[in-house]
């Protein structure tokens, strides 16, 4: 069997023809594609690199793949599983996985590959997983219920729900652990929290329909895609100006239409986008904050991770 070789590659879900194209970074080119279970949605690479983790939400199974490889050696299900969607993993071997329409969120032990513990957050449309740095908290944001979840992973127990604006989809932690950002689909907007207190620091207006939040690997940047004006804003998370530091949207850069998921390469030094209908994926120097360059990939190209063989 074919082995993918060293190097860093794009794992691209094409949810609509049923497909997972992996993209090398060296040549900016599909190097295979293979077939998954049903409208693969959301994707995640155990930090050791060995496997990847995608659901189907529309087959309502887990594709559990070996990057070895990269082919599909397993499928988790269970009855529960209604539109699984967010995943999130930690480096004890967790996944952590959102189920809309049910709105569960499951643990998942990767060694074994079997679910181990779920919670019901007792919300309407649990979408997506945002770990804290310390991975002892999980952030669920609730699209229906215009909130946020708090589970925290030793107890295994929501220990509360913060209540955001209308729509809230992309949700993640700065890197610093300080900050919680939230952008809101519904309000077009994105709020920063404080992590300690869930007090709303500060509230910023973008694009139409922001749907996601990735920060650079340094944290000096957080990108999010605005899935209806098909752009990309770009936030300075600690821009410094007549002696106050907050963060600030810098740049919209225009991408290709109905942009999704979102990741930078290794070094932060580009940052590349999923253009759900222009089927492929944008390449963004951040350098000079400029659209590059545009890979073609499968039918509606929405989550990506980013693996990298060593």
């Amino acid at each position: 069997m074919e082995r993918v070789m060293k190097g860093e590659y794009l794992i691209v879900l094409n949810k609509d023809e049923d497909t997972l194209s992996l993209v090398s970074l060296a040549s900016n080119e599909v190097v295979k594609t293979i077939p998954s279970d049903h409208n693969p949605h959301e994707v995640v690479v155990s930090p050791d690199g060995l496997k990847t983790y995608v659901t189907c939400s529309l087959g309502n199974t887990i594709d559990v793949i070996d990057n070895g490889s990269f082919e599909i050696i397993d499928r988790i299900t269970d009855p529960e599983f209604d539109f699984p969607h967010g995943v999130g993993i930690d480096h004890h071997g967790m996944l952590y996985m959102a189920s809309t329409y049910s709105s569960k969120v499951f643990f998942i032990n990767t060694a074994s590959d079997r679910i181990v513990a779920r919670i019901d957050t007792s919300e309407k449309h649990s979408h997506m997983i945002a770990l804290t740095p310390d991975e002892k908290t999980i952030y669920v944001p609730n699209i229906g219920s215009d909130n946020l979840s708090i589970v925290s992973t030793e107890t295994r127990k929501i220990s509360g729900h913060i209540e955001v604006g209308g729509g809230p989809e992309g949700v993640a932690v700065h890197p610093n652990g300080k900050w919680l950002y939230v952008a809101n689909q519904h309000d077009n907007n994105l709020m920063i929290l404080d992590t300690a207190h869930h007090e709303i620091l500060w509230k910023r207006k973008i694009g139409a329909c922001p749907i996601r939040v990735v920060f650079s690997p340094d944290g000096k940047y957080a990108l999010i895609p605005n899935r209806e004006s098909d752009d990309l804003s770009v936030i300075l998370t600690e821009q410094t100006l007549n002696g106050s530091t907050r963060p600030w949207e810098i740049k919209r850069i225009p991408v290709g239409k109905w942009p999704g998921g979102t990741v930078f390469n290794s070094a932060g030094t580009f940052a590349y986008v999923a253009n759900n209908k222009t089927n492929d994926i944008s390449i963004i120097d951040m350098t000079s904050l400029k659209e590059v360059g545009r890979i073609d990939v499968g039918i509606h190209p929405d989550g990506m991770a980013l693996l990298v063989r060593s």
